[in-house]
């Protein structure tokens, strides 16, 4: 077997190196099962008081084992799992090491005040049930993909050998118009906003951009085209690079990508865009230039991403406040998360239950307006506020600009029931991607794409709310669907 798919931006035949090499052994994945569902949540109990506020902390914290158990498990497969790996580590911190933390030493978020702790063990409740849901769509998804005969399927040798080129192929001409379409839009978006926002703090690059769309909807849209086009368009020159044969144009195709790259890099960096933001863009380059190509490079990211979310999240929200000089001194670990606003999903979950509670649920009424982001609030008077909005709201907070977890959002829909069923498909789609991503992450077609940029863009559909992720994600589809090569059956 060759190794040609460990060059620069891939390579033919580079997906065989996926799936064929050996596992890290029993001792990586005991040392990574002990590091993250045993001794983590162990220094956290013994490290952070308990002052009784509630005794839901110990759901929070078998949560926080569980997932830390799943995560371990994941990294150190063989077949990629990218998909499950980033659900289970939004699930260990935010709802996991961050409420058991915030919970024993009763300084919750602080974007959240005046929390009842009679809601700590309903929302632990909502989050189980989340979970378990979630595991049963899994389930169901394996079942179904077991029961497809084996010569559908295919055995490993011949899934792992190169698709044709008309099987989802990107489609040379599209891409090279969606990369130009990119430059254009990133163009246009940065005259608007000025070239000196992009070295300015977070809050002063928001502040421009709200001047320059006023409008949330405008402002939502414009701002996914700044980004995705490009992004995809370079993922996409990628993929074509991978199955050239011809060096001239294999070296042309990485040049453009490069530069694609670059832009991307400084047009989204972690001073001016938001965190999650950046992660998606860093991430996918990452993927790009061959960060998951082997098992061995694939739990690298993996470790990497984890022990990004663990200690680099925290530090990139340096350069928030433009009235401020940024600051990366921390009060230790745990105390990182301490009143911290940027985990209040676990409040959020239990301020969609007071909410339900209450009788103020107006069924699918949030859907629709996520699903119908794009009308302009001029058009639709009474359209839906932001289901992290109308929270904030309903609690009467100072701060408003919360986020919704998916809990939350199905929550606000349909009530309990609404978590059960959005966890039960989110569960089962996301195990068919990732059975669908296993062997065609790096084969040259559009599933290279999809497994680069989708992924870590679950964890702001896991955030919320919706409505604010619903615009990037509909650009990023479209872009996709426009660069695939649809052949004739």
């Amino acid at each position: 077997m060759t190794r040609g798919g460990d060059k620069l931006l891939g390579d033919r035949g580079a997906t065989t190196l996926v799936t064929q090499r050996a596992g890290p052994g029993v001792a990586g994945l005991v040392a990574l099962v002990s590091g993250l569902a045993v001794l983590l949540p162990l220094w956290l109990t013994t490290t952070v008081p308990d002052v009784g506020r509630s005794d839901a902390w110990r759901i929070t914290l078998v949560v926080m084992a569980v997932y830390g158990g799943r995560l371990a498990f994941i990294c150190c497969a063989n077949r990629p799992r990218l998909f499950d790996f980033f659900f289970c580590l939004f699930v260990y911190l935010f709802l996991g090491l961050a409420p058991s933390v915030q919970i024993r030493s009763d300084q919750i978020s602080g974007t959240t005040p005046g929390m009842d702790p009679v809601l700590d063990r309903p929302a632990t409740y909502i989050v189980v049930a989340g979970l378990l849901a979630y595991e049963v769509g899994r389930s169901a998804a394996v079942v179904r993909s077991r029961a497809v005969p084996p010569t559908a399927r295919g055995t490993a040798r011949t899934r792992a050998r190169p698709v044709p080129a008309r099987d989802t192929a990107p489609h040379p001409a599209r891409t090279y118009l969606l990369y130009a379409a990119g430059l254009v839009f990133l163009a246009f978006f940065v005259s608007r906003i000025g070239p000196g926002t992009l070295i300015a703090s977070r809050d002063a690059a928001s502040e421009a951009t709200s001047a320059a769309f006023p409008d949330p909807s405008v402002n939502a849209i414009i701002s996914a085209l700044a980004v995705y086009p490009l992004l995809i368009g370079t993922g996409a020159l990628v993929q074509l690079r991978i199955r050239s044969r011809e060096p001239t144009r294999r070296a042309w195709l990485a040049a453009v990508a490069l530069v694609g790259v670059a832009l991307l890099l400084v047009s989204n960096n972690p001073v001016s865009t938001a965190r999650y933001g950046f992660g998606i863009v860093a991430f996918a380059i990452a993927v790009y230039l061959g960060a998951a190509r082997t098992p061995a490079r694939a739990r690298a990211l993996g470790l990497g991403t984890i022990a990004a979310f663990l200690f680099l999240f925290p530090l990139a929200d340096a350069f928030r406040r433009a009235d401020q000089t940024a600051s990366f001194a921390r009060a230790g670990f745990f105390g990182e998360y301490r009143a911290n606003p940027d985990y209040d999903a676990f409040w959020q979950i239990a301020n969609s239950y007071a909410y339900w509670h209450d009788g103020l649920v107006e069924p699918l009424r949030q859907i629709t307006g996520s699903l119908l982001f794009w009308v302009p609030r001029s058009i639709w008077a009474d359209k839906p506020t932001d289901t992290g909005i109308l929270l904030a709201q309903y609690r009467n907070y100072s701060v408003e600009n919360l986020s919704a977890p998916m809990w939350a959002e199905g929550m606000i829909n349909l009530g309990p029931a609404g978590v059960l069923i959005v966890f039960v498909l989110l569960g089962y789609w996301l195990q068919r991607m990732d059975i669908r991503l296993a062997d065609r992450l790096h084969l040259g077609d559009v599933w290279g794409i999809v497994g680069a940029v989708f992924p870590v863009f679950l964890t702001i559909l896991l955030r919320g709310s919706l409505l604010q992720a619903t615009g990037g994600l509909v650009v990023a589809i479209a872009c996709v669907l426009f660069v695939r090569r649809w052949s004739a059956r």
